[in-house]
Formats: structure tokens, C-alpha cells, sequence
């Protein structure tokens, strides 16, 4: 123990009035205690109390050291109670990291929902599809697809996505709606150069893989611009389903090939691992969660 320890204990003891009473309210037993005096003593060099066995009478060195010892226990209970105040106090800043398309989609929730209900919270989203080391640059939260095995971090899932594929009803009614994958050839595609195979669209149907080679005019590696492009009859493109929901909802893109099944990919959110989440932090954990489970859920009924 240190000698800020063996101060504080000294300062319940006398508080206490006996050794037995302050080992109960100090989690130690009275053999510990008395040690733990005895080093305060032979650190200071003075003799700080007379026992007796019905009370203890401080010696003049013991007197001119309590008040010290006790103004030492009220300053441990006060940031205590500041440490607590701070992590229910629904203010301060919150930084987080998400995906780049994944953050623009729940962007106006974010900016509008939640800042209403929590007016004093200070939001910073960092877009970016690179790794951010959580610790190392400060984020309090991040929504990740992978989750390395980091024993500093905490993940819950918090979606599965899997990629439709879409097209406005103008592309469709100008080209045609394919009924199947292996129709999708001669159709216009909207490639996702993301991804090395991009012209490589596969399906799944009774548990058999369907590989169909498209062609596009149009590739980009942003998913709302994909989104974008389909929107004025671009062609037909596979999008994530949590961007797709208030489109598909008011008819601008129809969802087509429902019955051939695409990949799908889970999302979690993740933070450094501490003891309990500031207030601020989880609220804002929880309005997440909350919103991608509306989301899913509005899918689901189209």
C-alpha cells in the first residue's frame, strides 16, 4: 500500500473509534491494519496513537497529522463523485469512426433525432473506410465490418447487410427488368471498382452459386455515388441494403433478382474496453443500435 493508503486509513480509524470497526469499512483485516499503521508511524518517524483495549488517544504528532489524513479521504470521495458526475452527464464530446457510405446514410438522424434529445452532446464523425486505431486516435466508437482480435476492444453486432440489386423504374422500362441473373447480360451495370472482380456478380439460388458476367459504362468505388447513378437510370447496381430503404420504400429504385439470395456482410460496433461507457458515449451506442434496427426492420416489410 502507499502512503497516501496507509494515511487514509489512519484517518477511518480514528473516524471508526476502533480497529475492528474501520478493518470492516476498509475491506482488511485488523492484523492489516495495525501493519499498515505501524508503517505510517515508522515512515514519519513518530508515534501517532496509544491503544488501549476500550478506545485510541492520539498522541500530539497523531493530532497535528488527522486533520491532514481526513482533508486527504474528503478530496479521494470528491473526485470520486466528479468521476461519477462525468460519466452521467449526458454532454461533452463523443468522436466516432465509421465507413464513408455508412455514415452519410445515417447522417440526418444523427445531425437532427439525436441532437435533439441530447442538445448538450457534441458529435464528431470521422468518415473513412482506412483501419483507425481506437486508442491511439482518440475515437470513442467505431462501426466496423471486420473485428481484429484486440483485446482492448469491445464489439457488438450490430446488422447484417446483404446487397440487393436495383434499378429505377425508367432503366427498366426503357431496357427491360431481368428475371433472372444470367439476363443481366447486355443490361447496363454499375460496377463497384472497390472490388477487384467487379465485373464477377455472383448469386445463390437452392444452394447453387450463379456467376454472371456484366458490363457497365459507369464504375466508382463510392456506393452513394453507385446509388446516385442507378437513381437517374444509369443502369442496374448492387448496393448495401441499409442504403437503400427510403428509395426502394417510395418506388425511385425497384429491388430486383428477390429470389436469388447475394453475399452478406455483419456490422459492429466497437469501443475501447473500460468499465462502463460515459453517459454520452452510450446514448449515443444506443441510438445507433436503435437505428439500424428500425432500418432492418423497414426493409424487411417491403
Amino acid at each position: 500500500m502507499s502512503e497516501m493508503d496507509d494515511l487514509a486509513a489512519f484517518a477511518v480509524l480514528i473516524e471508526a473509534g476502533s480497529f475492528t470497526l474501520a478493518a470492516q469499512q476498509l475491506g482488511c483485516s485488523k492484523g492489516q491494519l495495525s501493519k499498515r499503521i505501524s508503517q505510517l508511524e515508522a515512515q514519519f518517524s513518530v508515534v501517532l496513537l496509544h491503544r488501549t483495549t476500550r478506545r485510541l488517544n492520539l498522541t500530539a504528532a497523531g493530532a497535528a497529522l488527522l486533520p491532514q489524513a481526513q482533508a486527504l479521504v474528503i478530496q479521494v470521495d470528491r473526485a470520486r463523485q466528479a468521476l461519477a458526475r462525468l460519466k452521467d452527464d449526458v454532454a461533452g464530446p463523443v468522436r466516432m469512426t465509421v465507413p464513408v457510405s455508412l455514415g452519410e446514410t445515417f447522417f440526418d438522424g444523427l445531425l437532427l433525432e439525436f441532437s435533439r434529445q441530447y442538445p448538450q452532446v457534441q458529435v464528431e464523425v470521422d468518415l473513412s473506410n482506412n483501419y483507425r486505431d481506437l486508442a491511439r486516435d482518440g475515437f470513442d466508437l467505431a462501426v466496423r465490418s471486420e473485428v481484429a482480435n484486440d483485446e482492448r476492444l469491445v464489439a457488438k453486432p450490430l446488422l447484417a447487410w446483404h446487397e440487393m440489386t436495383c434499378a429505377s423504374p425508367a432503366y427498366l422500362e426503357q431496357y427491360g427488368e431481368p428475371l433472372t441473373p444470367a439476363e443481366l447480360v447486355g443490361h447496363r451495370c454499375l460496377l463497384n471498382s472497390h472490388y477487384s472482380g467487379r465485373e464477377e456478380w455472383l448469386y445463390h439460388q437452392q444452394h447453387e452459386l450463379l456467376r454472371v458476367r456484366v458490363d457497365g459504362t459507369f464504375a466508382s468505388n463510392h456506393y452513394n455515388l453507385l446509388k446516385k447513378a442507378a437513381l437517374v437510370g444509369a443502369g442496374i447496381a448492387r448496393l448495401p441494403s441499409y442504403l437503400l430503404q427510403v428509395e426502394l420504400a417510395d418506388g425511385r429504385l425497384r429491388w430486383l433478382l428477390r429470389d436469388y439470395q447475394t453475399r452478406s456482410m455483419p456490422m459492429y460496433l466497437v469501443h475501447p474496453y473500460q468499465g462502463g461507457l460515459p453517459r454520452r458515449t452510450q446514448v449515443l451506442a444506443d441510438y445507433l443500435v436503435g437505428w439500424f434496427k428500425r432500418n432492418g426492420e423497414a426493409l424487411d416489410r417491403l
